[in-house]
């Protein structure tokens, strides 16, 4: 029986095991956000489950959420470019993963539309009876793509209804990833928005653990997580 994944990964960020990690090959090589993101995510996704890739763009964690649900998961991925779902297309075929994900091009706030549309992911919107969801990871990217146009980038209002609508989705002890981007050409309105958002959760639904690369100048990244209680 797995244990309580929310207990274990708020021990593994109190203790630090996050940076030092295991021997071999869990021990973390660099401090890149998305590396921290996916310790919690490798630790969270076992076969079978639902996920979502909410933001595909060069399709790493789209990929690595269908390696990690295998072939009994399934992984929805969201992306308005057309040059990110071609690129995501285009990894999981080479990694021989392409039946494990459904693509949808659309942005991530009609996350439960698309959803509803497609019968191989239908199953994600299932409630059980005390009103949990059936997804165990939902990850999000917010920025611009990376090697993309700066001018297409997603944006406050449709991240804030993208996350209700993923939290609504989380099963018992499943989890948000977050990667929050700002500075530069993407501004602070939107990370500014999800962070005050973040704030408002029911703490006795959600747990929300922000982290911060505290003495790195220029606007640094910051990385999160939200898990459903």
């Amino acid at each position: 029986m797995r244990t309580d994944p929310s207990g274990r990964r708020e021990e593994a960020l109190q203790t630090g095991l996050l940076f030092v990690g295991k021997k071999g090959k869990d021990k973390m090589e660099n401090y890149q956000i998305t590396q921290w993101c996916r310790r919690f995510i490798r630790e969270q996704v076992s076969e079978g489950d639902y996920c979502i890739d909410a933001t595909c763009g060069n399709g790493h964690d789209t990929l690595l959420l269908c390696e990690l649900a295998g072939r009994k998961g399934m992984t929805a991925g969201f992306d308005i470019q057309r040059q990110a779902l071609e690129k995501t297309r285009e990894r999981l075929k080479e990694a021989g993963v392409e039946e494990r994900a459904e693509l949808f091009g659309c942005g991530h706030e009609k996350m439960k539309e698309a959803l509803a549309g497609s019968e191989r992911c239908r199953g994600m919107l299932e409630k059980t009876e005390d009103g949990y969801g059936s997804v165990s990871c939902v990850v999000f990217n917010f920025g611009y793509l990376p090697g993309g146009s700066h001018d297409i980038a997603t944006r406050a209002e449709t991240s804030l209804e993208a996350l209700r609508q993923g939290m609504d989705l989380l099963k018992k002890g499943g989890i948000i990833s977050l990667c929050i981007y700002s500075g530069k050409d993407s501004g602070f309105e939107e990370k500014d928005a999800v962070m005050e958002y973040l704030k408002t959760l029911d703490s006795k639904k959600y747990l929300v653990i922000m982290s911060s690369y505290y003495n790195r100048p220029n606007h640094p990244p910051v990385p999160g997580l939200v898990i459903r209680l």
